[in-house]
């Protein structure tokens, strides 16, 4: 990635309003000096994120995030920071004078150039006699043109056409072979999608890396034949439709999921854009970290059979154990959301979406399947299945009003549920794990948020630093030094300083994180030059009273009397006067 200038970066920030850019990703009102939004870095509800025009930084008071208008594209956006520079640069007409190398090429250009090329002369295919043929099935399918075109939808003919033309291309055998575009037996080769219709299937970032190819022209078995897994298509690297939603996803800030590669086509197709499918019925650690970064709530939406159920099960509870705000729909009549829209219409499926139930409520209407509740065995393993499935559920009021649900509907005493569920004895524990941390940070939580507070200072005005520097000079812990050290380095180089560029500089440094939770955990915005004092005067007493103490204890084991006296004219020396005065 090319080098930016520290200067330039300042240069860009400066002539770039942090209203401006942000409202125009979310919507912000004016209160006073500050405007408010909702957060789009946490499941927000009400306006917590202030943007201050003054000092050009945004802050939301409920999850912390915090930054100035770059750090805020980088993350709304996902891009880098050099990436969100260069945003900024074109936002307001300047060109940056060393432009971002571009991303490097991939080490499969070859195969990504032959997969492209290859969905081009399957589109083109649809120009056939055998393309007509085609169109009109896709279209009594239901499928529009502007649909065909969107999704990319082509064909492979039959009599090896494809593998003729890529030959003519110069495209080696083996790497046809390889990313599962022919086969070879033992006397020839042939293309493995003859005469179905291709659907592209495109990796998070857009390129081209396998097919989804359906028969047309009679029923055949398979009905839909996928690549094989390859060296660049890797289903559990890829949502389908990814690329192509995660823009409306970030406006909606909801992301439906579906089983199916035509249900997310069907959805796409009648307006509901924000919609990715699965490449099976589980999640990956790469989806998980793919659909994290959307930051937008998940609607899970799988098919309509047992095999459908159970999939919603395994995956809602590996949402839930990563932290991912979700619900779900389970559609009744047609078996899949592509039927289900066939059949019902798009306002149907929007009210479903709207009628999302709980993954609480899934697993209390699952859980009764082939039970008989009138049973008290039945019952029992319900119970405890329903509670088991409690355990993950960080929701505390949902977690009550499903005891409390449970124990009104089947006439359980509510104690023995919440004992069952071991809330007393975590509440105890949580209790008294929270006493020993409290007792344990206690003596030096004040006197970290002290030191974080003087740095805070210190990253507003060159002021605060030159009062630093010369009332205490150095903080007595490596962490806070190392900090303070990035400050003064950044003024020496600058000539000043202010919050919203050193945020743009913390970004290259090492301790970047430590930097933006200082920023992020003040909350007092009110800087002056006797507050400044005041916290300077109460680490230099803390510096004092640890070296009065270390000398009490050198005195304790010394003998000679001489010495012991020259200790103790130390620590009266120490006990005298106010440096700060």
């Amino acid at each position: 990635m090319t080098f930016i200038a520290q200067d330039e970066i300042n240069r860009i920030r400066s002539n770039a309003s942090i209203v401006d850019v942000i409202s125009s990703y979310i919507p912000l009102t004016q209160k006073g000096k500050n405007y408010f939004g909702v957060c789009p870095f946490h499941e927000d509800h009400s306006p917590s994120m202030s943007v201050s025009e003054e000092k050009q930084i945004y802050k939301c008071f409920s999850c912390g995030a915090t930054g100035n208008v770059f750090t805020f594209v980088e993350n709304y956006l996902n891009l880098s920071f050099a990436e969100s520079v260069e945003l900024i640069a074109s936002k307001v007409g300047i060109s940056l004078s060393t432009p971002l190398q571009k991303k490097k090429e991939s080490k499969f250009k070859e195969e990504y150039a032959l997969m492209d090329f290859t969905l081009k002369l399957y589109q083109n295919n649809l120009n056939t006699e055998e393309g007509q043929k085609a169109i009109a099935y896709l279209k009594k399918r239901g499928l529009l043109e502007d649909t065909i075109k969107d999704f990319s939808i082509g064909l492979s003919l039959d009599k090896n056409m494809l593998y003729t033309i890529l030959r003519k291309k110069e495209y080696s055998e083996k790497t046809m072979e390889d990313l599962g575009l022919i086969n070879k037996g033992k006397e020839d080769v042939y293309d493995v999608f003859q005469n179905r219709i291709m659907f592209p299937i495109h990796n998070l970032e857009g390129q081209v890396v396998g097919f989804t190819a359906r028969c047309y022209l009679k029923e055949e078995t398979p009905k839909y034949l996928n690549t094989k897994e390859t060296y660049i298509f890797k289903k559990g690297n890829i949502l389908f439709n990814y690329h192509r939603a995660k823009d409306a996803i970030r406006l909606q800030k909801e992301v439906v999921i579906v089983e199916g590669n035509m249900d997310a086509i069907r959805l796409y197709s009648v307006g509901i854009k924000n919609v990715i499918a699965l490449m099976g019925t589980s999640l990956t650690k790469e989806q998980i970290e793919a659909i994290k970064k959307l930051r937008s709530k998940v609607i899970l939406m799988l098919d309509n059979d047992n095999a459908g159920e159970t999939a919603t099960l395994a995956i809602g509870n590996t949402l839930e154990e990563n932290k991912i705000s979700f619900s779900i729909v389970r559609l009744s009549g047609e078996k899949d959301p592509d039927e289900y829209i066939i059949q019902n219409g798009c306002d149907a499926m929007l009210e479903n979406i709207k009628n999302a139930i709980s993954f609480v409520d899934f697993k209390l209407n699952y859980f009764k399947k082939n039970k008989n509740l009138n049973e008290a065995n039945d019952l029992a393993e319900y119970i405890k299945a329903v509670i088991d499935g409690l355990k993950n559920t960080t929701d505390a009021i949902l977690k009550e009003v499903t005891l409390q649900k449970l124990a009104k509907d089947y006439n359980i005493s509510y104690a023995v549920l919440k004992e069952q569920l071991g809330e007393k004895e975590i509440e105890r524990k949580e209790k008294q794990e929270l006493k020993v941390v409290k007792e344990k940070k206690e003596s030096q939580s004040s006197y970290d948020k002290v030191c974080s507070k003087i740095l805070f200072y210190m990253m507003n005005a060159k002021e605060y630093v030159k009062l630093y520097q010369t009332k205490l000079g150095i903080f007595p812990t490596k962490d806070h030094r190392v900090i303070a050290n990035e400050i003064i380095y950044y003024l020496e180089n600058h000539k000043t300083i202010n919050l919203a560029d050193f945020i743009s500089y913390a970004e290259n440094t090492n301790v970047k994180n430590e930097i933006m939770a200082i920023i992020s955990n003040e909350k007092d915005m009110n800087i002056t030059e006797d507050g400044m004092m005041e916290l300077l005067s109460i680490i230099k007493k803390k510096i004092k009273k640890e070296e009065i103490k270390k000398l009490k204890e050198e005195i304790k084991s010394e003998y000679d009397i001489n010495k012991k006296m020259a200790l103790l004219e130390k620590i009266a020396e120490l006990k005298k006067g106010n440096e700060f005065e």
